[in-house]
């Protein structure tokens, strides 16, 4: 939380966490273990080609009292058949996750990965707010930008003290399923925005999933549009081009998706950086939708 007590719900930057550790520290008495406080650091970082690499990065060096959140452990359920290849966790082992990470109603969390916020901070930023936690925010460049900024990281695990499961629940009407995409292809104007690069999303290319192409009646936008080396562009500059893709709709009728459910969070950040939240999440995404053969793809 800033030193003025605003909560951070979308974007924070290097400089606001810092002076905001800085100052949680001086009133931590203990310095052998993280205590119970209003500031709650996740390390997200993940890479889809060695899933072992965020965890062995945050153990060489994170920022001083971050925690580690894994994609596919901690962020997803990947037992389940049929919804792409992030499922998403039941909510109520989701919440357990929170309280074991020192969670609360009360916490002001603030998550980072490598850099911009894709793998997979925008995901935990999400996921909290699905099930009904506002003080979240994403680190604005993420590591990069903090160490970039000359600020030090440590090593190991931290502590933090265990608390009850969270106090909440998914609110799954956030949550758009396959047989609404299925109900709504003929729908005009569009409302489904893919987030993944172009070459994937025209099925030009397909290194992840079985099917290349793109779900009927789907726009294209690039997660990366929305960055300028590694952050965020200016929230007005983005509005002006992310408001005429609702084509006159409310953000609340529209939703996002991507490969597996993870980047698309990140399309769905930088709709609230630019003052547009509300829209909802296709998590299956293309992984989920390609899986069943019998539904539509289109190309180009």
């Amino acid at each position: 939380m800033s030193q003025n007590g605003t909560t951070w719900s979308t974007l924070v930057d290097v400089a606001e966490l810092a002076g905001a550790l800085a100052q949680q520290q001086m009133r931590v008495i203990d310095a052998r273990a993280v205590a119970s406080t209003a500031l709650r650091v996740v390390d997200a970082r993940f890479s889809l080609a060695d899933t072992q690499a965020g965890a062995a990065q945050y153990a060489a060096g994170h920022i001083p009292g971050a925690i580690h959140a894994d994609l596919e452990k901690d962020l997803s359920d990947m037992r389940k058949q049929g919804h792409g290849r992030h499922p998403l966790p039941d909510s109520e082992v989701f919440a357990a996750t929170l309280g074991r990470w020192g969670i609360d109603a009360d916490t002001q969390v603030v998550v980072y990965d490598a850099a911009d916020g894709s793998m997979a901070a925008a995901r935990l930023w999400w996921l909290l707010g699905l099930i009904g936690h506002r003080k979240v925010a994403v680190l604005d460049g993420g590591l990069a930008a903090w160490q970039a900024a000359g600020h030090a990281l440590e090593a190991g695990p931290v502590t933090v003290p265990l608390l009850p499961p969270y106090p909440g629940q998914f609110d799954m009407r956030q949550v758009v399923s396959a047989d609404e995409v299925q109900s709504r292809l003929a729908q005009t104007p569009a409302w489904l925005l893919d987030a993944r690069a172009g070459e994937r999303y025209r099925g030009e290319v397909e290194p992840l999933d079985r099917v290349a192409g793109h779900v009927p009646g789907a726009i294209n936008r690039p997660f990366g549009t929305s960055l300028q080396a590694g952050r965020f562009r200016p929230a007005q500059e983005l509005r002006a081009e992310l408001l005429p893709l609702l084509g006159g709709q409310a953000p609340e009728q529209m939703a996002v998706m991507c490969g597996s459910g993870v980047t698309a969070c990140h399309l769905l950040l930088g709709f609230a950086h630019a003052g547009l939240p509300g829209l909802r999440v296709f998590s299956d995404s293309w992984s989920g939708w390609s899986s069943d053969a019998s539904r539509p793809v289109a190309k180009g």
